[in-house]
């Protein structure tokens, strides 16, 4: 083994270190250097925390190395003709130092660091000084060339904070039952669209009779928590509970379009309930009955109480309702014709004459008797299907639809001149055209819809990365709306492909990218692209108007509809849109 240790850079390397096809190793500490041509057995110390060792070799052999220091670093390099290496800020210890030559050889080095009182404070206090130092003038820097844009930046910023109040509950209109009980006071809401339900036992005097107190308790607190569970998978608001009679309202404190059907669906699980308790309970379980009444009407919501604070509704639809539920039958569920109208796509319901209602006039009935069998999964009618589902989340949509666009009308700023709510609601057209013009199914439309509505509104948020923010964003809001997990990575997938540049992988991300590229084949293209222009000197820097009608020019010149459906549309009126582009290019 040959070492030498020099105290400063100014020593000589000895004559054998100089030697013809002789492999050097040179390691560095702060003030020292080590040089060998083969491992050395002892200990190396080092002062300082850091060290770095370049390799001098004079033969061809040896091109590829790798390295790693052990147990700073356990994984080896990658083979690579660099043949140096710097280590910093090792803490004190012990480590072993191993190189290994794409020819075979190897060569380990045991080195003890022991860091200087100097390089744990002097030196680090410096280090830091010289990084912040370098990070103010950075900042300084980036800010001096961004100053014209220094304010839109923070407005962006502000939007952006606005995603942390996206969450549960958030997102609707509504408010939960109990969220105001710590003020102690009155607080009302009014409702146009809610659909209550009552239930009660058929003949509960007569089962008083012939139970003992303790059994009856059991018995309804049995029927009331299933009654508590169905509610609560349908997003229904359970009001209370007098006696042997349950009563729960749709649409509040959420307002939704889908409640009708929601408690009705509840209102036939409660009663298939009751029948299935009857079959297996026999003697004096046996006679158990219910009876339900539902309608759907305007209601006032309010909490009342100081200590005993309760939730409440008021207004004639709880009325009617509970007619509904008193002039029925008991194993029915009797509904009003309003109601009827708003559920009779989804479920079989029979006539049953008039009823007159206290300066009210008269309210047609019906019988729901069963889910329609096309949306039903079992004989009887109870359990709905996928088609079902899919139906009702088609009159979900509309909720969301409203939440958003009315997101986009107030929260987008107004330098967005092309990607605002009237071209969101472009591209909402175009998907039903395209997707119904291509046969697409009912699901496949639904989701081609979401993606439409939800793939601007990151830019809420930010300009520069709005597609990714809308995906965040569509993960946060769809499960609120009864999307299941595989709609939402569907809806992600549609939502990334409007990238600029994104090719479309299946048929209906073809479909969502002719959507949303509609207006280049529409009569109005040529202000539309001027908008767009408008937008991106905002956000992008200043562009002549030649130079974007000669980009636009070039990009429609390649550009190709993937749907037969809009190539019909849209095709022949784009070539005459490139007419017009090359006539205000040469003017």
């Amino acid at each position: 083994m040959f070492l030498l240790i020099q105290t400063n850079a100014s020593s000589s390397v000895s004559n054998q270190a100089n030697k013809d096809n002789e492999l050097k190793i040179h390691l560095e500490g702060e003030s020292q250097k080590f040089v060998f041509t083969q491992e050395c057995d002892s200990i190396i110390p080092i002062e300082g925390n850091s060290f770095s060792f370049y390799l001098e070799e004079n033969y061809e052999d040896w091109v590829l190395i790798r390295y790693r220091l052990v147990p700073f670093d356990l994984d080896w390099t990658e083979w690579g003709e660099r043949h140096g290496q710097a280590y910093f800020n090792l803490p004190d210890g012990q480590y072993v130092f191993q190189i290994q030559a794409s020819d075979g050889d190897e060569y380990e080095f045991h080195i003890k660091i022991k860091n200087s009182f100097l390089t744990k404070t002097v030196i680090g206090y410096s280090v830091i000084g010289f990084i912040s130092i370098i990070g103010f003038i950075i900042m300084v820097l980036f800010y001096k060339q961004k100053l014209q844009r220094a304010t839109r930046q923070v407005e962006l910023k502000l939007k952006k904070e606005y995603r942390m109040k996206f969450k549960a509950g958030e997102d609707k209109s509504g408010e939960l039952a109990n969220a105001v009980k710590s003020q102690g006071r009155v607080r009302s809401r009014k409702y146009q669209k809610v659909t209550v339900l009552f239930a009660d036992i058929q003949g509960f005097t007569r089962i008083v009779e012939h139970i003992n107190p303790e059994k009856l308790i059991d018995e309804l607190d049995r029927f009331f928590i299933y009654f508590d569970e169905v509610v609560e998978k349908y997003h229904i608001e359970k009001i209370k509970t007098i006696g042997d009679a349950y009563m729960c309202a749709g649409g509040l404190p959420n307002k939704n379009r889908t409640n009708p059907i929601e408690v009705v669906l509840a209102g036939l699980e409660m009663q298939w309930y009751m029948e299935e308790s009857k079959k297996k309970h026999t003697g004096e379980y046996g006679f158990w009955e219910l009876r339900v009444g539902i309608h759907t009407g305007p209601v006032i919501s309010g909490e009342i109480g100081r200590k005993n604070v309760s939730f409440d509704i008021w207004g004639d639809t709880v009325n009617i309702a509970s007619r509904m539920e008193s002039s029925g039958t008991a194993g029915m569920i009797n509904i009003t014709g309003i109601t009827y109208q708003l559920v009779k796509e989804f479920f079989i319901c029979e006539y049953r004459g008039k009823m007159p209602i206290k300066y009210k006039g008269e309210t047609d009935m019906y019988y729901v008797r069963r889910i329609k069998p096309e949306l039903s999964d079992d004989d009887e009618g109870v359990v709905a299907n996928k088609k079902f589902f899919i139906k009702l989340q088609h009159i979900r949509f509309g909720d969301l639809e409203e939440y958003i666009l009315n997101k986009l009308e107030t929260e987008l700023l107004d330098e967005l001149h092309y990607h605002n709510k009237a071209h969101t609601q472009d591209v909402l057209t175009q998907i039903e055209i395209i997707a119904r013009g291509e046969n697409v199914t009912d699901e496949d439309l639904l989701l081609l819809k979401t993606a439409a509505l939800l793939h601007d509104v990151g830019f809420i948020f930010e300009y520069e990365n709005h597609e990714e923010n809308s995906i965040t964003f569509a993960k946060e809001i769809l499960p609120k709306y009864n999307y299941k997990d595989y709609q939402v990575q569907q809806v992600v997938e549609l939502i990334d492909v409007t990238r600029v540049g994104k090719k479309p992988r299946n048929f209906m991300e073809k479909i969502m990218k002719d959507a949303d590229l509609d207006y280049l084949g529409r009569a109005d293209f040529i202000p539309v692209s001027e908008s767009l222009y408008r937008e991106l000197n905002v956000y992008n820097g200043k562009m002549d108007l030649d130079e974007w009608n000669k980009k636009q020019y070039e990009f429609i010149s390649t550009h190709t509809y993937y749907t037969n459906t809009a190539r019909n549309l849209r095709q022949v009126n784009k070539e005459r849109q490139l007419q017009k582009l090359k006539e205000l290019i040469e003017l």
